[in-house]
Formats: structure tokens, sequence, C-alpha cells
């Protein structure tokens, strides 16, 4: 029983992070207010991007500048010794992403508002369905 308690406190960023991931997946499934829902993915894709980014984390690693790499032709460079970029790089990308799809929903939400005067689900479809 110990192993396990320790292994759930040695991870407990990923612990954190499946928490944050239902919190979101709960808001867009159960929530009827768009914009709680619209939350809701935002803590989801939030919630993805800090996995990702502590997925490419090393402990004692350094950046991966090599200095002196056309000096010494016998130089051994060891990969374990840096921390690999792409997952950082890629969730820049992301979190541009995320915050352009927010925008868009957002815009969306206002729209939906100033045409029905309403952002819950059920008096949209109820709404919708009587055209």
């Amino acid at each position: 029983m110990t192993d396990v308690l320790a292994l759930i406190v040695a991870k407990y960023n990923y612990w954190l992070y499946v928490v944050l991931m239902m919190i979101g997946l709960y808001a867009m499934i159960a929530k009827n207010n768009l914009i709680k829902k619209l939350v809701g993915m935002n803590i989801f894709q939030t919630a993805i991007i800090l996995f990702y980014v502590s997925i490419g984390y090393k402990r004692g690693a350094t950046l991966p500048i090599i200095e002196n790499a056309h000096g010494g032709h016998g130089t051994v460079i060891h990969a374990i010794n840096y921390i690999n970029p792409l997952p950082h790089v890629l969730m820049l990308t992301a979190i541009v992403v995320s915050v352009a799809t927010f925008g868009v929903a957002m815009a969306l939400a206002v729209r939906i508002y100033q045409r029905y005067q309403t952002l819950e689900e059920d008096e949209l479809r109820m709404r919708l369905s009587e055209k």
C-alpha cells in the first residue's frame, strides 16, 4: 500500500492534470450555459498544455545549447543531459490556438445572446425548434 501511495505522491502533478481535465470535461458536458461550457473547454485545454509541458521537463538537465561544438571533434554529447524543447514549442502553438478558439467562441456567444437574449442551451434549442 505504501508503494502505491509513494507513486501517487511522486506523480502529484499528473493527478492534478487529471483532476483539471475532469473538471473541464464535466463543465462541457453537464452545464447548460454556453459561457460555462467555454470556460470548461478552456480548463480542459489548459490541463493538456500543462501535461505536455511537464513531460518535457527533466530534473538536473540543461538547455540544449552546445558550446564549442565545432572546436572539439572528440567531444561526446549525451542527450540525457539536455531538456527536450519540442513539447514546450508545440505547447506555445497550442496556447495561441487555445486563445484564438476561446476568442472566436466568445464572439459567437455574444452574437447568440444579442439575437436570442439567452445563453442557456435548453432555451436556445426550444427557440430554434419553434422556427
